[in-house]
Order: C-alpha cells, then structure tokens, then sequence
C-alpha cells in the first residue's frame, strides 16, 4: 500500500505541473515543435516497460495492431495535444489544468454513446456536477478571450474520445495500458514528425503562410533552439511528465486498482492551479476557485462510486454456493 501512495503522488505530481512546464517551455518553442519532441522522450522512457509487459504476456506485435496504434497516435498526439498544448500558449497553464482534467466526464459520455456502457447514477451525477464546474470556470458571460478556453474543452473532449477508442482497442487486441500508451506515443510522434516535414514543402507552406490564423504552422521547426539551457526543461517534460508520470500511473494500478491510481486526475484540478499560482505566479480568480471545488466534488463522487462498484462485483472464477 505504501508503494502504491508514492507512485500515486508522484504520479500526481508530475502530471500536475505539465501545464506549468509547457507554459515555460511555450516561450522558447513552437507548441507543435513541444509536442513533438516530449512525446518522443516520452515514448523511450514507456518503451521498457512496454517490451517487458509484452514478454511476460508472451506477446508479439502484429500488423493490425499497428492501425489501432496509428489511430490512437493521431487522436492523442496529434489532435488533443496540440490543441492542449495551443491552449497553454493561449490562456492560463491553471485553467488549462482545470478544464483537461474534465476529460474522464468526456469519456464516459462517449462510452455511453460508442461503447453503449451504462452511465451509473453516480457517473450521471458526476458529469453533471463537472459540466456545471466547468461553465463556473469559462464564466460565459462575461468570456472576453474565448479561444484559450474553446482549444482546452476541445482538448479535454477528443482526450475522452481517444481514451475510449484505445480502452476498446486494447481489449479488442489484448494489450495492456502501458503497451498501448508507448505505442500510441510512437505511432503518433513518426505522424507528427511526418506532418512537420511536410509544412516545408515550398507550396504547402505557402499556402498555410497565406491563411493568418494557420500561419504559425508554416515551417514546422524540429531540432531548433534546443540547447544545453533549454535541455533540462525538455527533459522534465520527456521523461518526468510525458513518460514517468503515465509509468508510475500504470504502476499504482498494478499494484491497486484503478480507482486508487485514478485518483492522479481527481487530485490534479486542485494542485495545479496552487503550484501554478506558486511557480509562475499566476492569479486564480474566486470564479475559478469555486468551479475547481465543484469539479472535485464531482471528481469524489466518480471515486466513491467507482470505488462501490469495484468492491461489489464478484469474481467470475469463485465458486457459486
């Protein structure tokens, strides 16, 4: 139990300073650029631990497995990413955190629609209760600055969508969370790193460059501005954040369950925004304390019910009286 504790707060710790990470690694390079070069690290430090989950499950890699992987890349790394990492760059690295960690309510809705799960009362209560914590926080009518806030719901929705086509493509192909996590990483670092390449093709960037609002993406940079100074930050967010923090998730749940490892994204919307307000000073308004209570209220009632349901399925393989 008590390593169970440590990997859940260390877990924690680093998937709540992400946004104050990318928010200071956002000034030195282009988000996209970010995007790439953490997801890379990322997926070396999870590619251990994926090829020794593999072993032990006597496992090997196969052709249609490497779709799902494209797929859950593209979703992940290039879709919900990028936009997350665009609204780091666009408002503040706290309510990013806040408004992200909303997308386990995003994924049970998809569930319910995709997968056709049954949303518990508790779930139902929950999403409601996150729904309403997150219009508290975007404050609707008096939204001066809106797009900060549309790319991280958008982030936070097509996260929930790529949680519930990995979770349906892993129990499809019989791939644990970690192997599916590295993979997806991989797969979707050689697409972004394909997309980038192709902003430098002459006719291509011209065009993007033609359009203001897409005109940042013309001329994806790859290598530039990496140096011995802004090394250590790009490491933090490769191996710590992006790799140790899913790794040391995945081992909670291991040695757990995974309402316990869970409670990484219920502690979050609280951290976050202190250590943000500690670390780079941001300001965090009465509106946005009182949407993170009600978001963690939320959160609380997904665990206990979680939790509940957990304790009272039975077994399939104990013997019936």
């Amino acid at each position: 139990m008590k390593k169970t504790i440590v990997y859940v707060l260390i877990s924690t710790f680093m998937f709540s300073s992400m946004e104050i990470a990318l928010k200071v690694a956002g000034a030195t390079f282009n988000p996209i650029q970010l995007n790439l070069i953490r997801f890379f690290i990322g997926a070396l430090v999870l590619l251990p631990f994926a090829n020794k989950a593999l072993k032990v499950s006597k496992r090997k890699l196969r052709k249609e497995d490497w779709y799902l992987f494209c797929l859950t890349g593209f979703l992940c790394v290039i879709v919900s990413m990028s936009l997350f990492q665009l609204a780091v760059v666009a408002t503040k690295a706290s309510t990013v955190a806040v408004l992200f960690s909303c997308n386990p309510v995003f994924a049970l809705i998809f569930a319910f629609i995709i997968l056709r799960e049954r949303l518990g009362r508790a779930n139902l209560i929950a999403v409601v209760i996150s729904i309403l914590g997150l219009i508290v926080i975007i404050d609707p009518l008096h939204l001066t600055k809106p797009m900060g806030i549309i790319l991280g719901v958008l982030a936070a929705i097509t996260f929930g969508f790529y949680s519930i086509i990995s979770r349906y493509g892993s129990t499809k192909r019989g791939l644990n969370g970690i192997v599916m996590t590295c993979y997806t990483f991989i797969a979707g670092t050689v697409e972004l790193f394909v997309l980038s390449l192709i902003t430098h093709i002459p006719f291509i960037a011209d065009a993007l460059g033609s359009i203001p609002s897409l005109k940042s993406f013309q001329y994806l940079p790859i290598l530039q501005n990496i140096t011995i100074g802004s090394l250590p930050m790009l490491l933090y967010l490769g191996i710590c954040v992006t790799g140790g923090g899913f790794a040391f998730y995945f081992l909670a749940m291991e040695n757990s369950n995974v309402s316990t490892a869970s409670l990484v994204f219920f502690i979050k919307p609280g951290l976050a925004p202190i250590l943000a307000a500690i670390l780079i000073g941001e300001k965090v308004t009465t509106l946005t304390i009182i949407g993170i209570i009600i978001i963690l209220l939320g959160s609380v009632v997904t665990f206990v019910g979680n939790r509940v349901k957990e304790e009272t399925i039975i077994p399939k393989n104990l013997p019936k009286n």
